[in-house]
């Protein structure tokens, strides 16, 4: 059995995103975010690569309005700049889910030095995950295929 060719980051990532940009009212954004059905967004500016705007920062500004704390209503005020979310684009398969399973988060930015070029989402991982499955030459042991992307150590 030939193992698969190496899957990284670039190969399976969202490149057709809504995007936002700090300067964006953040109830606007709420609305957007319920009008694409999507958990969150990332925050950009031409094409730089900001943060993320989550329902968690939708959850913060809620508190913070009901305590009349809040000094912006800008998503740049509110939105996650952890660049510990992000990854690049070269990041492999596997390492892609591992860090999914070793963080809350719901989306991956693939970026690019600071450039925004897509972005994974649990989705995106689970929908590839079958795609290579129904690839597999083992129609009788199919996880064995994706026992053959290789597994790396554990990201921390």
């Amino acid at each position: 059995m030939n193992p698969p060719p190496p899957i990284v980051a670039r190969d399976f990532m969202t490149e057709k995103l809504v995007t936002l940009t700090p300067d964006m009212d953040a109830l606007e954004a709420i609305e957007l975010l319920l009008a694409h059905r999507i958990s969150g967004a990332p925050v950009v500016d031409q094409g730089t690569y900001l943060g993320v705007f989550s329902e968690k920062c939708c959850m913060q500004l809620l508190v913070d309005a009901a305590y009349d704390q809040t000094p912006s209503s800008l998503v740049g005020h509110f939105m996650n700049t952890d660049r510990g979310r992000t990854i690049a684009p070269d990041t492999s398969f596997l390492s892609v889910v591992q860090m999914f399973l070793n963080t809350n988060y719901r989306r991956l930015p693939v970026i690019d030095g600071d450039m925004l070029l897509g972005q994974i989402s649990r989705r995106d991982v689970l929908r590839r995950s079958m795609e290579l499955i129904a690839e597999s030459p083992r129609k009788d042991q199919p996880l064995l295929y994706l026992s053959a992307l290789g597994a790396e150590p554990p990201i921390q």
